[in-house]
């Protein structure tokens, strides 16, 4: 059965989030007639008054901009003398405290913070810096490194170093440095010999060279592999995709899937991850708050369109059905629509 990630037709041309002007494709849009201070006065009664107003706190954190959202912590902070987060953590509870904290966090901080709570404790949790690191952008993952510094006062390598470690700390630690060859021109070249390297590297010998595949997909920009995937398509008779799961294991396998998935189309590897965290018995809130948040200014409209291609309904319902309460009507205002 052919896949959505099988299909090399249209990929060099397709449109990526890699590039994607912020508001084109966002869910949430910054609120025309904006006023910081009076949107932290209402803040203010809705959590001091006797019993929180949760409406209230949706309604606002919802519906304004990332930006606007930090303007609105700086003028609590002023009015008030403490953190809007604070108060939130203190007023409200469980998985809807989680994600009114993440919205009223700005995006750099809040990606570092997920990558200190993947970091922290005994192992990591692997699949929460995969997909952090596969997704963002150099920019991005600049922002989120100067906000980890500023939190911890260490760089971001240095930690990542003593967590992961062989050929998956390599190629993470690639994607953690924020490197990635941004020109947009393809030599059409290079990607034959990308393309020739990495058969050679892979199916056509005993063993797996994977240090050819980790220097290639961790630094190539995306224009680029997206030529080489499909010059290796012709080579080989399948996607390098399926190579990859065919030749490596565990971690590396995963992060080199995840890099070749996003290369491709982020909002469908997102997608992915959205329902994973949500099928089977029990929700991983941590990455569905991640998610929806993160993307929320990117290109959840996106995310949106290729839940419902991959699996025939919207994500807007598979949140109502696994969701409920204050915390399942947050993440449907986030969502910001059905489909």
């Amino acid at each position: 059965m052919t896949t959505l990630w099988d299909d090399l037709e249209s990929l060099v041309d397709a449109p990526t989030s890699f590039t994607t002007k912020g508001g084109e494709k966002s869910s949430i849009k910054p609120k025309a007639d904006f006023n910081a201070g009076e949107d932290a006065v209402a803040l203010r009664k809705a959590i001091e008054g006797l019993g929180t107003t949760e409406k209230t706190l949706i309604d606002i954190l919802t519906h304004r901009s990332s930006s606007q959202r930090e303007a609105i912590c700086k003028a609590y902070l002023a009015a008030t003398s403490r953190t809007l987060v604070d108060d939130l953590k203190g007023d409200t509870h469980g998985n809807f405290e989680r994600l009114l904290v993440a919205l009223a966090t700005p995006p750099a901080l809040y990606d570092a913070q997920e990558v200190m709570r993947a970091m922290k404790g005994i192992g990591t949790e692997d699949s929460t810096l995969i997909e952090i690191f596969a997704s963002r952008t150099n920019q991005q993952i600049k922002e989120l490194s100067a906000a980890y510094l500023k939190e911890t006062e260490r760089k971001l390598t240095f930690d990542l170093k003593k967590e992961v470690s062989g050929q998956f700390g390599e190629a993470l630690l690639l994607l953690a440095e924020g490197n990635r060859d941004e020109s947009t021109t393809v030599d059409e070249k290079k990607a034959k010999e990308d393309a020739k390297a990495l058969y050679n590297a892979g199916e056509k010998k005993l063993g797996t060279d994977e240090d050819k595949f980790i220097e290639i997909l961790c630094k190539q920009s995306i224009p680029q592999l997206r030529q080489t995937f499909v010059v290796y398509n012709e080579i080989s008779g399948k996607t390098l995709q399926k190579s990859i799961e065919r030749e490596m294991s565990g971690s590396l396998e995963e992060l080199l899937v995840a890099v070749v998935k996003c290369v491709k189309n982020v909002p469908a590897y997102l997608a992915e991850r959205l329902q994973k965290s949500m099928k089977g018995a029990g929700t991983d809130e941590a990455t569905l708050n991640r998610i929806m948040v993160s993307r929320s200014e990117v290109d959840m409209l996106d995310i949106r369109a290729e839940y419902k291609k991959l699996y025939e309904r919207s994500l807007h319902s598979e949140i109502e059905s696994d969701t409920s309460g204050n915390y399942g009507e947050c993440l449907k205002m986030i969502c910001g629509g059905e489909d």
